[in-house]
């Protein structure tokens, strides 16, 4: 429907112009805490039973956020459509994302430590300043993915539930994926699912790279084996910036040091990114609309 371009455009508009959303209105944030609460009373029993446990738990938050999504249809017309807006905007963030990155461009290398350990999940103590550059940058390639494509990519697809229920399934994950005695099992569910959601939008951030220069990108794409998903977007960062990005026993991707100005550069790429993907969302659902009238 036409309402489907107008809600999208006005949620980009409030994401750009508001930011954020207050934390306790904030969606990710019920999720965050219901698969928490799960978390934290569910007893670990074996491999194959904390798995079956973690994965009704999701299922539980993912159907939360189905439900979430339906309730504009149950509102009156003003109301419901407001409440799309409000819902679609707590799926992406595009002004935050750039925020926090940004606020890593410190000269004081311990403020820099700082801002950096709030974005990445290593840890920062023993970082010189090219890894903290690398980190900060590495972030932001990976969640432009996380933050701004997939979302969006799910909302062109199916709509307002698709974008939220993308949300639900990468708070889970960040909640519980990880490879640990409490989680490698119970968090296994969610981690593969996420991984899943991700793999056709952690390519299409890498194809709205290609404008930087195809050949090197889609070289260095072809390098990005380390991961399923999150190093496709960082390769092509690295790829444009001419610049080497490493987590250290992970993956490197080559290039020069990175240094202060390197992070500045990348946010510089990162909103002509955001603005292919935001035109080609639009476009999309522009011509969607003729099929669907």
């Amino acid at each position: 429907m036409m309402s489907d371009i107008t809600i999208f455009l006005l949620a980009i508009l409030w994401d750009l112009t508001l930011g954020e959303l207050p934390v306790l209105l904030h969606p990710t944030v019920w999720f965050g805490r219901l698969i928490g609460f799960f978390d934290g009373h569910y007893r670990r029993r074996s491999p194959a039973l904390d798995f079956i446990g973690g994965a009704f738990a999701s299922l539980l938050v993912i159907a939360f956020a189905l439900a979430i999504s339906r309730l504009p249809e149950l509102l009156p017309l003003w109301f419901g459509f407001a409440l799309s807006v409000y819902l679609l905007k707590s799926s992406f963030a595009i002004r935050s994302l750039a925020e926090h990155v940004g606020n890593t461009i410190r000269e004081d290398i311990e403020e820099q430590r700082k801002y950096v350990s709030w974005i990445v999940s290593r840890d920062v103590k023993s970082l010189d300043r090219a890894h903290l550059n690398s980190a900060a940058i590495e972030s932001l390639a990976e969640n432009i993915t996380d933050s701004v494509v997939a979302p969006l990519f799910y909302y062109l697809i199916f709509g307002l539930s698709g974008a939220i229920i993308y949300r639900a399934v990468n708070t889970l994950d960040a909640m519980i994926g990880y490879k640990t005695e409490r989680y490698l099992y119970f968090g296994k569910f969610a981690a593969r699912l996420d991984d899943l959601l991700n793999f056709i939008p952690a390519r299409l951030t890498v194809f709205l790279f290609l404008p930087f220069g195809p050949k090197k990108v889609l070289e260095y794409y072809r390098r990005a084996r380390f991961k399923l998903n999150s190093d496709k977007p960082i390769a092509a960062m690295s790829a444009v910036l001419g610049v080497w990005l490493e987590k250290k026993g992970v993956y490197r991707f080559e290039g020069e040091e990175p240094k202060l100005e390197d992070i500045k550069r990348a946010l510089r790429i990162y909103w002509i990114v955001v603005g292919e993907w935001i035109a080609l969302v639009s476009v999309s659902e522009i011509v969607k609309s003729f099929f669907v009238q």
